[in-house]
């Protein structure tokens, strides 16, 4: 369910590509440095926007670093990390274990067996330290696998139960801001979790398993219908998140993160769509 917070390649200016670059290769290395090659492999766009949103918000200072990697041999690359790159890497290990025995619970798999138990000594380390958030993801998740285990479940009743996890992970720390950052967390989850839907549609119609929007979906002959009625979600969720963004004081990397909320966001529906993915 991760992925679709991205940057729109084309039109982010250069200087802006290497510093997000430079904030995915920092969470990259603290995911390394804190967990090993297990961390890694749950490095994620997502988490990459949400470390840049909290070090504009909380204008917190870096660190900056010049580092080969085993993905990057050759030539040194920019690495930019801070204490938010830290949490968003903690936040990680927390979703990468819960989403590994989502998997395991549901249909036994293999990959959901392994990765629940690769990932549960980082996930205990974690969930000790950030108890608000490891309780939140485990109440959310486990409310949504009771949503979807009923065929008629609407998609913003799943969405909904996304949207709160999201806006727990996003609020760092309770404060002035957090009434914004929640709401703002919110309605980006619930979006994130109709457009994974959506990307879905097929390959859980192909292979029997839930999707809200499948009844949806296989009602109706006219696909271009259905897609503006995803359309028409997917806006009202983002618009509500990009209202209470704009709200907050970020002002550091406000390029980059105005990209990804009013471009990024969209590149997997464009793929879907018009079958062009822009990156």
């Amino acid at each position: 369910m991760f992925g679709y917070v991205q940057i729109r390649k084309p039109e982010l200016k250069i200087k802006d590509y290497t510093v997000y670059h430079g904030f995915y290769c920092g969470l990259c290395e603290r995911l390394r440095n804190r967990y090993g090659f297990i961390g890694r492999l749950t490095l994620t766009y997502d988490m990459t926007f949400m470390t840049i949103f909290l070090t504009s918000l909380y204008d917190s200072d870096n660190i900056s670093e010049k580092k080969r990697c085993v993905v990057h041999p050759a030539k040194k690359q920019t690495v930019i990390y801070n204490k938010y790159t830290d949490y968003c890497a903690d936040m990680n290990m927390l979703l990468s274990y819960y989403h590994c025995l989502d998997d395991k619970n549901d249909d036994g798999s293999v990959k959901g067996y392994v990765g629940a138990a690769i990932y549960d000594k980082a996930h205990r380390q974690v969930a000790r330290v950030y108890r608000r958030q490891a309780a939140c993801i485990k109440k959310s998740l486990k409310k949504l696998t009771r949503v979807e285990k009923n065929d008629n479940a609407d998609i913003l009743e799943a969405a909904d139960c996304f949207g709160k996890l999201l806006a727990e992970l996003f609020c760092y720390k309770k404060d002035y801001f957090e009434k914004q950052i929640r709401k703002f967390g919110y309605h980006l989850g619930r979006f994130v979790y109709i457009m994974d839907a959506f990307d879905d549609i097929r390959e859980d119609i192909e292979k029997e398993r839930f999707n809200p929007l499948k009844k949806e979906y296989l009602a109706t002959d006219d696909k271009d219908c259905f897609n503006r009625r995803v359309y028409d979600m997917l806006l009202d969720e983002i618009s509500e998140a990009c209202a209470e963004f704009e709200k907050l004081p970020c002002v550091q990397y406000i390029d980059i993160l105005r990209n990804i909320l009013y471009a990024g966001v969209w590149n997997k529906f464009d793929k879907i769509v018009n079958g062009n993915e822009v990156k």
